[in-house]
């Protein structure tokens, strides 16, 4: 009898049922796919950027339970940046590293670099708020202000 909770028995044989390759039908949800090939941390963070509209599979806006199989797109906008990435293998478990970058090709934007990544005029926790004289020139320094 197969021990469901690990996983192990006649149904886990082979590198398949060690990858976490999904059944003969090839494909698996698009939040636990996110998930095995680490786009984001946890599944229910996949499945939080699903509901609030934030993945987006072949142009569609995708649910959690929304099936995705190989060739296709998934737009993801998480941490502050858009990954593109194209399935090449549908896994259903968590994967490590090394697999899970055999499993999509990665067709994104290169990431900010750390001086672009800065967020211009963040200021100190408890100065309150800005003085019309601060916010005239929080303007001027991102470039917005008005001709004086």
């Amino acid at each position: 009898m197969a021990d469901e909770a690990t996983g192990t028995g006649a149904g886990t044989t082979g590198a398949a049922g060690a990858a976490g390759t999904a059944g003969a039908a090839g494909s698996a949800r698009v939040d636990a796919w996110i998930w095995s090939v680490r786009l984001t941390k946890t599944r229910s963070v996949a499945a939080t950027a699903c509901r609030a509209g934030h993945v987006k599979v072949n142009g569609e806006r995708a649910k959690p339970a929304q099936v995705v199989r190989a060739g296709d797109e998934v737009r993801l906008f998480h941490a502050g940046r858009e990954r593109i990435v194209v399935v090449k293998r549908p896994v259903t478990k968590r994967v490590g590293a090394p697999v899970a970058a055999e499993c999509f090709v990665d067709n994104s934007p290169p990431a900010p670099t750390r001086i672009e990544a800065e967020v211009v005029g963040v200021r100190d926790r408890g100065t309150g708020r800005p003085t019309k004289r601060d916010r005239r020139e929080i303007e001027s320094l991102r470039g917005g202000g008005r001709g004086r």
